[in-house]
């Protein structure tokens, strides 16, 4: 049950990003902008070897590399998780990104999550069937070019070898 955890956990991690171009939309005055998020994301421990500041126990899964509209490194900490006998598997906790929006300044956010995915009840190793994820940004956790930051993304897993992770979403940095 625990390696069900840890790769439906990977799973989710990398699922959660696509490599799409992102569109920017700003108001009328050019302060504000909304910006449609899109990319693709993989675990790369070297890459992105520990979460910053404040954030120290947010290594449940090793450092994700987020491409796409987002560049940097996701970290994860896993709040609570739950398996059943038919292989549903469901989890939710809190994380944190590190990095830049289209080439932007740096900045972090946090997010909260909730993940659930569906696994093959009958395969002793565990095999991931569909698994997808929600991650509100959390308002007012904020720094650098994030400040004000305040959006959501959704994260797909794409079944194969390896599982790949998709997200979209928006952000808005007022």
């Amino acid at each position: 049950m625990k390696t069900k955890a840890i790769l439906a956990g990977l799973a989710l991690t990398i699922a959660c990003a696509g490599i799409v171009p992102s569109a920017v939309a700003k108001s009328a005055d050019g302060a504000g902008a909304a910006h449609r998020l899109s990319g693709e994301a993989y675990f790369d421990a070297v890459q992105c070897p520990s979460p910053p500041a404040g954030y120290e126990d947010f290594t449940s899964y090793p450092g994700l590399v987020m491409t796409g509209s987002l560049e940097g490194c996701w970290y994860t900490k896993v709040i609570t998780s739950k398996e059943t006998p038919s292989g549903v598997y469901r989890e939710r906790g809190e994380e944190v990104f590190v990095g830049s929006l289209d080439g932007a300044p740096v900045g972090t956010f946090a997010t909260t999550y909730a993940f659930e995915s569906k696994w093959d009840p009958n395969a002793s190793s565990g095999v991931e069937l569909r698994g997808r994820c929600q991650h509100p940004i959390v308002e007012g956790s904020g720094t650098g070019a994030f400040e004000v930051a305040t959006g959501r993304l959704d994260f797909k897993d794409i079944i194969g070898d390896p599982v790949t992770y998709v997200y979209r979403g928006h952000i808005s940095l007022r």
